[in-house]
């Protein structure tokens, strides 16, 4: 269902950047929504799918032959999610303005690989094993916006600020993990991004690409766990494709 969605959403931004190319060529250009920049306020959704994954650091005991006996090998496996959002956009100057989204969800799942030496086949394991966990999170961003000057109906923007994440679903606080991975439910770091607004006669549409950076280590460990015991800290990164609607 999400590669269907990432797809659809790939070819419509493609049939609109080419349809806008298209009235471009045009002699006789409209100006569409002219003070549509200079409102103080002004607001969107946002609908985006994200890949997703996790930076690694390991334990001592990992490169210990003597101790870990089992794990030889720790992969994140990149992730599909999807993103609901709601913006709030204020105008700060002329090419600077203040983004938030008070309503962001995002839904992602968390695929970790473990290569084992000796995996446990009564408990279903293969030499290679995937761990997943279900992911549903609340973002808060604040967004620093530069914008260029308007070309007729086109603008482009970068775009840098920070985040807050809270993850409903992060299992952290389960005492049955044997199966999972257990991974903390706050988490923050920065994101920066590029973007261009289209603008037609009712609305501004505005494909936007970027990355995210979480600081915060969401692992934590439990050494009675094989799974988690070679882990140290595991930090989140982030690439997120969004349409929005302004």
């Amino acid at each position: 269902m999400q590669h269907l969605l990432r797809n659809k959403i790939i070819n419509t931004l493609l049939c609109i950047c080419i349809l806008h190319s298209v009235s471009f060529a045009q002699n006789d250009i409209e100006l569409n929504l002219p003070d549509h920049d200079y409102q103080q306020f002004h607001f969107g959704i946002s609908l985006g799918t994200n890949r997703a994954y996790y930076h690694f650091n390991f334990t001592p005991r990992f490169f210990d032959p003597a101790n870990n006996d089992s794990v030889l090998v720790v992969e994140s496996l990149q992730s599909t999610g999807i993103n609901l959002a709601w913006l709030v956009n204020m105008r700060l100057s002329e090419h600077f303005d203040l983004r938030t989204y008070p309503l962001n969800l995002v839904f992602t799942e968390k695929a970790f690989q473990y290569r084992l030496k000796y995996p446990d086949r009564f408990a279903k394991e293969d030499t290679v094993t995937t761990r997943k966990v279900q992911g549903i999170t609340m973002a808060l961003p604040f967004q620093v916006k530069f914008s260029s000057d308007r070309i007729n109906n086109f603008k482009v923007y970068m775009l840098g600020g920070g985040k807050l994440e809270y993850d409903f679903a992060a299992n952290a606080g389960e005492k049955n993990t044997e199966k999972q991975i257990k991974l903390n439910k706050f988490d923050y770091g920065i994101e920066a991004g590029v973007g261009f607004h289209f603008y037609f006669p009712v609305f501004v549409f505005s494909p936007e690409i970027k990355l995210g950076w979480g600081f915060k280590n969401v692992h934590q460990q439990d050494p009675n766990l094989k799974f988690s015991n070679v882990i140290d800290q595991i930090k989140s990164r982030t690439i997120t494709l969004s349409l929005i609607v302004e």
